[in-house]
């Protein structure tokens, strides 16, 4: 038997190859077949306890008549048990109209803007509804992931920046959920009228959107929260200290000595001295220059302060001691001995500081994931064809009729960072980037169709053409491969 050619050799390795790709798309088959019989399985079951629970609350004749029950259709009832029927408020329109290519994350793609126009059979006056809403630079967006295809999710899944792990699908941002809910955070550019102008975002074109709500970093950021307090912390010691300063300014009554000690408690200056009284137990004496009588009581002494300053003190007294409040002695000042002074006891307000021990944590992978960004290279022909569309929204001359033109890219040089934004992630998926030999990747950017391929390390776009010119380009290749 005579050996193989090269030739040979090379369509027997394709052949095994196209097989083993054809057993792996039968093995996904057979699970998402198993998915969605278990998924009929719930459905049934929860069919028949809702009618059984509707034959349970059906009353006897026997008893006496009451009124019924609210119906489960009632939006109340239906509420109550946590379903609820979804009005979009508006649908997405972006610059990325298909799934393939879009990024996982708003800030994968800065430049990557959309538009979101509020319905008017939601609100009679849209526009109503986002007065105020300019004031912010943020807002979250809640959408539904509405091209899942098959509805079916597993509880583990296999996020593609952790190329082929398996993780819980409620520790990813899977579009793949029980709920087909979406969050993202994108930046608010402009209001006009009742169109919302947003950048920094993963959405395709024809996204619902569920709600609008402001991003707010004292409530949403774990972060600013922790600053937030501990400047809040500094502004209570200043105000502490501060409060005990400008009694002499508010009372005319209060005077500091110079000679005498700071307390960093409360910001008088006094001078201590220690002395044993008749049963040998160690009173502390305090001189302080108050110009109010002091009463010359060793256990339970106070100052015959007014009320409006006694009130402050005793809430100066109540942020800045700890445990019990030492008995004072005090005496006439002809009394006073020079024996050592104690020192004052630390300051303990920074531990009341709210949120101080706080923080966030996340995952591992997030900030180090298996898979690094790649490297994004155009080739001179790409770039040729890039710098021929136009900006949008720019007038030109008749000389640029026949040009491209953007739709929501203000130009060439944002279209290339938001190229370089969506490739340095590596949109393929896991499966195309591990078993697909065919390093060809195409996606489109508002109105740019991009070929590119996958090196090690890096992917290099190829060619940037006008939707419609691609289009017509691959129906003429369709058609004389089929001629």
């Amino acid at each position: 038997m005579s050996p193989l050619c090269d030739s040979c050799v090379e369509n027997v390795n394709n052949l095994n190859q196209q097989v083993s790709v054809m057993r792996k798309e039968i093995k996904n088959l057979r699970e998402m077949l198993a998915s969605a019989i278990r998924a009929h399985r719930k459905h049934m079951t929860s069919i028949q306890s809702a009618v059984s629970n509707i034959k349970l609350c059906e009353p006897d004749e026997d008893q006496t008549a009451s009124p019924p029950p609210p119906s489960l259709t009632s939006p109340q009832a239906a509420l109550e048990q946590g379903s609820i029927q979804t009005v979009p408020i508006g649908y997405i329109s972006s610059c990325f109209s298909v799934k393939n290519g879009t990024p996982r994350q708003p800030t994968i793609c800065g430049p990557s803007r959309a538009e979101l126009r509020i319905q008017q059979s939601v609100f009679n006056n849209p526009e109503h509804a986002l007065v105020g809403l300019e004031q912010y630079s943020h807002v979250w967006i809640i959408f539904l992931f509405h091209k899942n295809g098959h509805l079916s999710y597993k509880a583990k899944v296999k996020p593609p920046r952790l190329n082929g792990q398996r993780v819980g699908v409620y520790s990813t941002r899977s579009p793949h959920r029980p709920n087909v809910l979406g969050l993202t955070l994108a930046k608010l550019d402009k209001i006009v009228g009742d169109t919302v102008h947003l950048s920094d975002i993963d959405m395709i074109a024809g996204t619902p959107v569920l709600d609008i709500k402001p991003y707010i970093p004292e409530y949403d950021s774990p972060q600013t929260r922790i600053v937030l307090d501990s400047e809040s912390c500094d502004s209570n010691k200043d105000q502490l200290h501060s409060t005990a300063v400008s009694l002499n300014e508010t009372t005319g009554t209060l005077k500091l000595d110079k000679d005498s000690e700071t307390d960093p408690q409360s910001g008088l200056k006094t001078e201590r001295t220690d002395e044993e009284d008749d049963s040998g137990t160690l009173l502390s004496r305090e001189k302080s220059e108050v110009g109010v009588p002091v009463s010359d009581s060793r256990v339970g002494a106070q100052f015959a302060l007014p009320k409006v300053l006694q009130s402050v003190l005793e809430e100066v007294k109540t942020f800045v001691t700890q445990g019990e409040v030492c008995q004072l002695s005090c005496a006439s000042e002809d009394q006073v001995s020079d024996s050592p002074k104690t020192e004052p006891q630390e300051s303990t307000l920074d531990h009341l500081c709210y949120g101080e021990e706080a923080y966030s944590t996340i995952a591992g992978w997030i900030r180090e994931p298996p898979v690094g960004s790649l490297d994004v290279r155009f080739t001179p022909n790409a770039e040729r064809e890039l710098a021929e569309f136009l900006p949008a929204h720019l007038s030109g001359g008749p000389s640029d009729s026949n040009r491209p033109r953007f739709k929501f890219l203000q130009g060439p040089e944002e279209a290339a960072a938001a190229i370089r934004g969506v490739l340095s992630a590596d949109p393929r998926s896991v499966y195309r980037r591990t078993r697909c030999r065919d390093r060809l990747f195409y996606f489109t950017l508002d109105t740019a169709d991009i070929t590119c391929w996958f090196g090690r390390g890096f992917a290099e776009v190829l060619q940037v053409r006008p939707v419609e010119q691609h289009v017509a380009s691959m129906s003429e290749t369709i058609s004389l491969k089929n001629a």
